[in-house]
Parts: structure tokens; C-alpha cells; sequence
């Protein structure tokens, strides 16, 4: 049998069946890790992976890690810098597809942390709503985080 043409359809079968959270470039909980933790390393690592990935979502994605990452550096210009051209690819991913509950939870936790000044809060009881609607079609490693962020949030702390 020929390599050429039996790799390729072993790779295209298995890349088929994988869901969607497991593809490469999409490991959620290596996303959702980094997004919570105060490690920039780790932040900038999930960057430069979805940055390499050709995944429909990965601009709300990376804009939540740009965000997250303006919280983590220390130069005020660059903070600013981060939080916009994050706070950029994030809406303008939801605006693309507003019933994405994953980009809306990841607004819910930056609007929920980010500091009063910015002015960024203004969907908070919005995005509550959509994600207690839809939590049950979520994939299990997303609604585990959900959950476990639930415990210390004011508005799902009642999910």
C-alpha cells in the first residue's frame, strides 16, 4: 500500500473523531489553567499556541489570554496595550457568534476581575443568564470549570 495516501486518511480519520476540545491547539485544560493562574510563562505559552492554531475559535480565545496577561505584566502602558487588543478580539468574536457560552463565560470572569476603572462589567448579568441557560451543552472539562469558578463568583455563585 502506498505511505502518501494511507498516513494522510489516518491522520484526517483520527483528527475526525477527536472532539473538538481535545484538537490540537485547543487543550482546554491547559487553556483554562493558564487563563486562572498568575503565571505569565504559562499565559504566554497558551498565546503562542493559539496563535499557531487554525481552530474557528481561537480569536475569543487568545483575546480572554491578552486580557488575563494585562493583569500579569507590570508596565501600565502595556497593561492598557494587552487589555485592548484583547478586549478587541474577545467581543468581536462574540459578536460573531453571541451564542458561544464558552466567550461569554470567559467575559463574565474578566469583566468579574477586572478593575472597576476599566469600565468593563457592563454584560456581567447578561452573560450569567446565557451560561446557567446552556451549562448542560457545555463539554464536561468546561463545565467543571464553570463550576469550580462558580464557588467564588458573585454572580453564578448560585449555578
Amino acid at each position: 500500500m502506498n505511505l502518501k495516501i494511507f498516513l494522510p486518511a489516518i491522520f484526517i480519520f483520527f483528527n475526525s473523531i477527536l472532539p473538538a476540545e481535545n484538537k490540537p491547539g485547543l487543550d482546554k485544560v491547559a487553556f483554562y489553567a493558564a487563563i486562572s493562574s498568575e503565571d505569565l510563562k504559562m499565559v504566554n505559552e497558551q498565546i503562542s499556541i493559539l496563535k499557531k492554531s487554525s481552530i474557528k475559535e481561537r480569536k475569543g480565545f487568545e483575546g480572554a489570554l491578552l486580557m488575563r496577561k494585562a493583569g500579569l505584566v507590570s508596565n501600565l502602558r502595556e497593561k492598557l496595550s494587552l487589555f485592548k487588543a484583547g478586549h478587541k478580539k474577545l467581543e468581536e468574536a462574540i459578536e460573531k457568534n453571541p451564542e458561544n457560552t464558552e466567550f461569554r463565560f470567559l467575559r463574565l470572569i474578566i469583566q468579574e476581575n477586572a478593575p472597576k476603572i476599566l469600565n468593563y462589567n457592563e454584560e456581567l448579568e447578561q452573560d450569567s443568564i446565557h451560561i446557567r441557560k446552556s451549562f448542560n451543552t457545555l463539554p464536561p472539562v468546561v463545565q467543571k470549570v464553570i463550576l469550580d469558578y462558580s464557588q467564588k463568583s458573585e454572580v453564578l455563585n448560585y449555578l
